[in-house]
């Protein structure tokens, strides 16, 4: 439950102005983007078509990003569609696509607040810690009660966050350097976490040094997270309306993060919880 000692202060404003100012770097944080996005896609596919069949499938990617799931799924066939806080990162989406010979309709839209029609998608992803970064109980409602209206019955969501009941244990000050080589050189990316007094909520400094000829150039970028553990998000999507919920380690789907499985019911199918 939300508390009145820690009012969250992150505004859309400021989650937006992190996302636009790491667009046109934020696959430098991997090793190799384009192999990510492959190896995501087929992790997330495989998922999708257990639950729904073979598709192809009607799906909305609703914090694409510059389109690291969404570009993995679209070259799989399906017909995706991806939305983000940050105009920035979709721009840099749409032009990932058409390099790739990809269609992938682009807008600038918060997941709370959904541009589409009731019932229009058949899955919808919210991947890589995004629904995180809300940080009250309201705006997490509010999300998930949008994604269950976009769906059409039946319809599956696929979410994926950092683990944070391991997390919330050990409560980390850091995450491990990654190290990507391109033709100008090494880029390092680490981050910081701090701690709110909460104990719930931490602030992510994310650190890269780009090569630039004999030094480095160093950039930093902030947001804050809520550290919502699987069994309170899991209670949040039951809370929306969604069912059959149920997560997926990493170990067994090759997603990096754990993944919630969650259905609209289907007009025929009886709530059980």
């Amino acid at each position: 439950m939300d508390t009145p000692r820690d009012t969250p202060k992150d505004t859309p404003e400021d989650i937006r102005g992190f996302y636009d100012e790491l667009a046109h770097r934020y696959d430098l944080m991997y090793a190799d983007w384009d192999a990510s996005v492959t190896r995501q896609g087929r992790a997330l596919d495989t998922l999708l078509t257990a639950a729904l069949g073979p598709g192809p499938h009607t799906v909305l990617d609703n914090a694409c990003g510059i389109g690291t799931q969404a570009l993995g799924l679209a070259a799989l066939g399906h017909r995706v569609t991806g939305t983000d806080l940050s105009p920035v990162s979709v721009a840099r989406a749409a032009g990932e696509a058409a390099g790739r010979g990809l269609g992938l309709p682009v807008a600038a839209a918060d997941m709370r607040a959904l541009p589409f029609a009731d019932a229009s998608f058949d899955a919808v992803v919210c991947a890589d810690n995004a629904l995180p970064h809300l940080l009250t109980a309201t705006d997490v409602r509010t999300a998930l009660a949008e994604t269950l209206r976009v769906l059409r019955p039946g319809g599956l969501l696929l979410l994926s966050t950092r683990p944070y009941g391991e997390l919330l244990r050990t409560r980390p000050l850091s995450e491990a350097p990654h190290v990507r080589t391109g033709p100008d050189g090494r880029t390092i990316t680490f981050q910081l976490w701090h701690w709110h007094p909460d104990g719930e909520r931490y602030d992510l400094e994310l650190f890269q040094l780009l090569p630039t000829g004999e030094t480095w150039t160093t950039r930093t970028s902030r947001a804050t997270y809520w550290a919502l553990p699987q069994e309170r998000t899991t209670e949040f999507a039951r809370e929306a309306g969604l069912r059959d919920t149920l997560w997926h380690a990493p170990q067994d789907t090759g997603f990096h993060q754990p993944v919630l499985t969650a259905r609209r019911p289907d007009h025929r199918d009886h709530w059980t919880g």
